[in-house]
C-alpha cells in the first residue's frame, strides 16, 4: 500500500484533493484563463479600432475592469522600465503560459487515470 507521504509531491495535493477536485480545480483554472485571455483580446482589438476614443467606449471599460487584476499583478512582477502600454501584452504572453500547462496537465490526468469523460 502506497501511503501519502510517498508519493511525488506534485501527486500528494491530487490525492488529497480526489479526482472530482483536480478536474474541477484545473478546469476553473483553465476557464479563468480563458475568459481573461478573451478579454484581453477584446480589449486590443478596441485599443486599434476605437483609437483615442477608447477611453469614452463602454465595451472598453468593461474590459479594464475585467484584465484589471490581471494586468496588476503583472505590474507588480515587471521592472519600472516596462511601459504601462506594454503590461498587458505580458500578461497576456504568460496567460497564454499558464493556459497551456494547466491545459496539458488536465489532459495528462485524464489519460493517467483512463477517464472517458475527459476526452
Amino acid at each position: 500500500m502506497v501511503s501519502e507521504n510517498s508519493k511525488h509531491p506534485s501527486q500528494q495535493w491530487a490525492f488529497r484533493l480526489g479526482v472530482p477536485g483536480v478536474l474541477l480545480f484545473l478546469s476553473a483554472v483553465k476557464l479563468v484563463c480563458e475568459v481573461a485571455l478573451l478579454a484581453l483580446a477584446g480589449q486590443g482589438l478596441l485599443h486599434v479600432l476605437a483609437g483615442s476614443a477608447r477611453e469614452r467606449n463602454i465595451f472598453y471599460q468593461l474590459l479594464r475592469v475585467l484584465t484589471r487584476p490581471f494586468t496588476a499583478a503583472m505590474r507588480r512582477v515587471t521592472p519600472r522600465r516596462v511601459a504601462d502600454a506594454q503590461v498587458p501584452i505580458a500578461a497576456f504572453c504568460v496567460l497564454v503560459l499558464v493556459w497551456a500547462v494547466v491545459t496539458f496537465e488536465k489532459i495528462r490526468y485524464c489519460v493517467q487515470n483512463q477517464m472517458q469523460g475527459c476526452q
